[in-house]
């Protein structure tokens, strides 16, 4: 078994020439892909890349994408993804976090790298590494090409990680303003995937989905999982999200065994009704993760894919990937019923408990907690809100004997399995993305147009699954229309973080302590609805 993640490449590479990545229309074998990473690798180490190096990836999701994480893994770097349709306002917060020296691109990110590498922050600091097809289309001077990376020896590398050692930083919303970079091992990601692959009876003759973006962390066990039983990843096109019909013939002609997304997707397709009974023969298994899939939307697909095992997957990223797990026996009967989160996963706790940490009795809620094998290291750089979020488990002597506090609210059913209720803070979860309120607010602040405001989310039956919502007084002598304030918003904040229901107030609400009403801004926008950019 492996220590490090890129090593399952390797060892397929040996075994199988089959096929490991298919995406924009290239396919790549377990051995073209051994190959060109091994050359990216020695290429990074002689341009100055040096071990633990943080090397963030700013490119579209392709089989070159996937080149180049490996390639970073094998450079002994941390591999750092960057949305690429992410802000450059957001993307320079990230660089500047982990640190990063090196940028590897491609695709159409030319102005969001310039701007980068032009930021004050960087100048002269960030090397450019284009991956993408011809030259890079900008102002900015790129290090290498991908043509200077076939230059070099393509044989098996050694280094010096193990597994306890960062294998990523990815980062989630932070309620400061700024991203947290959530540090994943080497260790933490092997053991979840050794885990679920045997769990779920994955193997070579498997076709996986690739559907999350790489800055989302499920993209992991898409790739890894795959990865680690010689199967095929074949990559979603980030299009067909908002395309159905299209989601649902991809899934078809790629004749997919496996399909792993958040719950919106899925609710969107039952929407839009694209699914026909006995759809998808070869599909073996639907996994969803990143919020709760409506009991509704779930019986739509049941009673269409009879065929087919359906598995809840619950976890933050603090705990790499997922924790627990609850495949449904059978088709619920009841649309208001819950489907829980089940149990945990090997080498893993779920603990209910209260303020205290103390253990709250069955059926009573509480805050969830998880403990043991994929705890995160902590945050990036930030040893204050590690300590905040991953304190040491009460009575017990080892100091490594830690919890991850999630911010959830559960309770355990008498069944034995646990449930979900809800947030037990102000983090929400929105299209499948961790969004923490106040960073929202920390960026409209920020704006010159805007007074003062509340950001707050509405829960709703559609696949968006908790909406946005900005109530807002502008500043004085200012436009502050909800189109200005979304515009200029945009330039600090990536797509799914911006607000799509909009109030335009003279004066907040107040509590009798004199503190907005969040509670009376929240029943407003739920009980009066409006498109995004409606005005109350």
């Amino acid at each position: 078994m492996p220590e490090l993640l890129q090593e399952w490449v390797t060892l397929q590479a040996e075994r199988q020439p089959g096929v490991a990545v298919v995406g924009n229309n290239e396919r790549l074998t377990y051995a073209r892909l051994e190959e060109r990473s091994n050359q990216l690798a020695r290429l990074l180490k002689e341009a100055g890349c040096k071990s633990g190096d943080r090397v963030c990836l700013l490119m579209p999701k392709s089989p070159t994408a996937i080149v180049s994480l490996l390639g970073i893994y094998k450079a002994d770097c941390l591999y750092v993804p960057l949305d690429p349709a992410g802000p450059a306002a957001r993307l320079a917060q990230i660089i500047q976090s982990c640190g990063s020296r090196w940028i590897l691109a491609a695709g159409p990110v030319s102005g969001v790298l310039g701007a980068l590498v032009d930021d004050e922050r960087f100048r002269g600091s960030i090397s450019v590494g284009w991956m993408g097809d011809g030259a890079a289309h900008g102002k900015f001077r790129t290090d290498f090409t991908r043509d200077d990376v076939e230059s070099y020896p393509s044989a098996v590398l050694h280094y010096d990680h193990g597994g306890g050692d960062p294998a990523h930083l990815l980062f989630t919303s932070g309620s400061t303003g700024t991203p947290k970079g959530v540090t994943i091992t080497h260790a933490s990601v092997i053991r979840f995937v050794q885990w679920s692959t045997k769990y779920f009876g994955m193997a070579a003759s498997d076709r996986v989905s690739g559907h999350s973006p790489l800055h989302f962390d499920l993209s992991i066990f898409d790739i890894f999982g795959a990865f680690a039983v010689g199967a095929e990843l074949h990559l979603v096109p980030p299009e067909l999200n908002v395309l159905p019909h299209k989601l649902a013939e991809f899934i078809r002609s790629a004749e997919l065994t496996q399909w792993f997304s958040v719950p919106s997707v899925l609710t969107y397709m039952a929407k839009f009704d694209v699914v026909r009974v006995d759809d998808f023969p070869s599909l073996k298994r639907l996994l969803w993760c990143g919020e709760v899939f409506s009991t509704p939307a779930l019986i739509h697909w049941m009673r269409r894919l009879p065929h087919v095992t359906f598995t809840n997957l619950y976890g933050p990223t603090e705990a790499t990937i997922a924790s627990s797990y609850y495949t449904v026996a059978r088709c619920p009967e009841d649309e208001r019923a819950p489907v829980p989160i089940g149990r945990a996963c090997d080498g893993e706790e779920l603990l209910v408990l209260d303020e205290g940490l103390r253990p709250v009795r069955p059926g009573e809620a509480g805050e969830l907690h998880i403990a043991g094998a994929g705890l995160s290291p902590g945050y990036w750089g930030d040893p204050e809100k590690t300590r905040a979020a991953f304190p040491r488990r009460p009575g017990s002597a080892d100091p490594g004997d830690r919890l991850y506090k999630t911010g959830d609210a559960a309770k355990v059913g008498a069944d034995g399995l646990v449930y979900f209720l809800g947030r037990a803070d102000s983090q929400i979860k929105s299209r499948g993305y961790r969004i923490e309120l106040e960073e929202i607010e920390a960026a409209l602040n920020a704006l010159p147009d805007v007074g003062e405001c509340a950001v707050v989310a509405v829960q709703t039956d559609g696949f968006e699954g908790a909406v946005v919502c900005c109530a807002y007084v502008p500043a004085s002598g200012a436009d502050g229309s909800p189109l200005a304030v979304r515009q200029a918003l945009s330039a600090a904040l990536p797509t799914y973080m911006l607000p799509a229901r909009w109030r335009v107030l003279d004066r907040l609400p107040r509590n009798a302590n004199g503190k907005i009403d969040r509670r009376h801004v929240t029943e407003a926008f739920a009980s009066h609805g409006g498109p995004a950019g409606g005005v109350g």
